[in-house]
């Protein structure tokens, strides 16, 4: 990979995380005013429309993007991304985006902590130390013991455990299967599944927020794109630490936007998690040069 190439894959890794962070402030407005499974239904349509679009226009078509020896995985990948994005935008309505997304940022370091008993990979003990200094600060975002706890701060932590199986089942399928077939899946399961729910739950949405909702489309879309992008022009170890600026960019719209605050503990938790992310992703980035 260029020098060229890597620099631009962080811009745009930038811009992914700005554009992610933009759809969590919709999605959070237009699940405090209508059913979370009906925007997420309505979201997926046009996700699954844009991976058969993406799908159509390479080639073997729908056919090849649609080829695996894995189908029950990767019936249960898009299952359980759909249901990650549910959960984690319940969490934005009850408790913010701040403080979501300061839980959900542990999820690298759930991924290294998974790895071992899904994938079969070595956790030496310094990722381990990572991953407890990662969790000190998980607690000190949620302070069991020092307020009245709430189940609600749970969450987000739930939505990261989600994210990270996801994670780890898409490195199990890339074994046989490719990107695209992966990303076909992914859409169209959720899209199933979400029909499936969604539909049940149906409300009148006003004009303005079918706009918001085309917004959120877009922006869903637009995300996915600029990620696909990024990883084709640069190493995920290259531009994977500057995916934590997604924190960054929705705190701001929390505090912006609809009035949140940032609390001393969320700052010093989120900047313990992010830190042991960051050094989970260096450890794992000497391991791959070594092999």
């Amino acid at each position: 990979m260029s020098a060229d190439n890597t620099r631009l894959g962080i811009w745009l890794m930038v811009a992914t995380t700005f554009v992610f962070a933009m759809q969590d402030g919709i999605s959070r407005h237009l699940a405090g005013e209508y059913n979370v499974l009906m925007v997420v239904m309505i979201r997926y349509w046009f996700f699954a429309a844009f991976v058969i679009a993406v799908a159509v226009r390479k080639a073997g078509g729908l056919r090849a993007a649609a080829a695996t020896e894995q189908p029950l995985v990767q019936a249960f990948r898009g299952v359980l991304l759909a249901t990650e994005i549910c959960v984690m935008i319940l969490a934005f309505v009850l408790l913010g985006l701040i403080e979501s997304h300061a839980v959900f940022t542990s999820y690298p370091l759930l991924i290294a902590a998974l790895s071992g008993p899904v994938l079969g990979e070595r956790v030496g003990w310094r990722r381990w130390a990572a991953i407890a200094v990662g969790f000190v600060g998980v607690l000190i975002i949620l302070q069991p013991g020092m307020r009245v706890f709430q189940i609600e701060a749970l969450i987000p932590l739930a939505a990261a455990f989600m994210f990270a199986l996801y994670g780890l089942l898409t490195r199990y399928v890339a074994r046989k299967d490719s990107a695209a077939t992966s990303f076909f899946w992914t859409g169209t399961t959720g899209a199933v599944v979400m029909t499936a729910v969604g539909l049940w739950f149906w409300e009148p949405m006003s004009a303005p927020d079918w706009g918001w909702m085309a917004l959120l489309c877009v922006t869903g879309a637009g995300g996915h794109f600029l990620l696909i992008k990024t990883y084709e022009l640069a190493e995920a170890s290259a531009v994977q630490p500057f995916a934590y600026l997604q924190l960054v960019f929705a705190s701001a719209l929390g505090l912006l936007v609809f009035g949140e605050t940032l609390e001393t503990n969320v700052v010093i938790g989120a900047g313990l998690v992010v830190s042991a992310g960051l050094f989970t992703l260096w450890r794992q980035r000497q391991k791959e040069l070594r092999d």
